[in-house]
């Protein structure tokens, strides 16, 4: 029970609204589990930086960022479509098909701007820069 509860509330870091939010409830995380967990908040200290980038982006682009979901949907369509190719020749054709169906996904994305609206998020990037200045 109390593992689960170390487990769950650091993910519950993700729900933040903004930075200076999840700073100030790490900060309370690891005084909370340190004396505990010492090498786990150790690593967490040290590596969480690098997953707090996803605060830089709009909020209506964190829910699409926080799942897997497109990632998972290339994966099963380059599984079938190899998978009725069965018997490539030599790699080099493997990854040529895969290349395809990996460009072809890419134009998709740029075209649709149902799931990720890129003015969007060139606007939240000008108002940052913005108010940094």
């Amino acid at each position: 029970k109390v593992d689960d509860d170390c487990l769950l509330e650091l993910r519950w870091m993700y729900d933040r609204r903004d930075l200076g939010e999840v700073r100030r409830d790490l900060a309370a995380w690891l005084a909370k589990w340190g004396g505990k967990y010492p090498k786990l908040t150790g690593w967490v200290e040290d590596n969480i930086e690098e997953t707090l980038a996803y605060f830089r982006l709009p909020l209506v682009h964190r829910k699409h960022m926080k799942s897997t979901n497109m990632l998972e949907r290339l994966n099963e369509e380059i599984r079938r479509r190899t998978y009725a190719v069965r018997i490539f020749p030599n790699a080099e054709s493997c990854l040529r098909l895969v290349r395809a169906l990996t460009v072809e996904r890419h134009e998709a994305w740029l075209e649709d701007h149902r799931y990720l609206n890129m003015d969007l998020l060139k606007e939240h990037k000008k108002e940052t820069l913005r108010r940094a200045a």
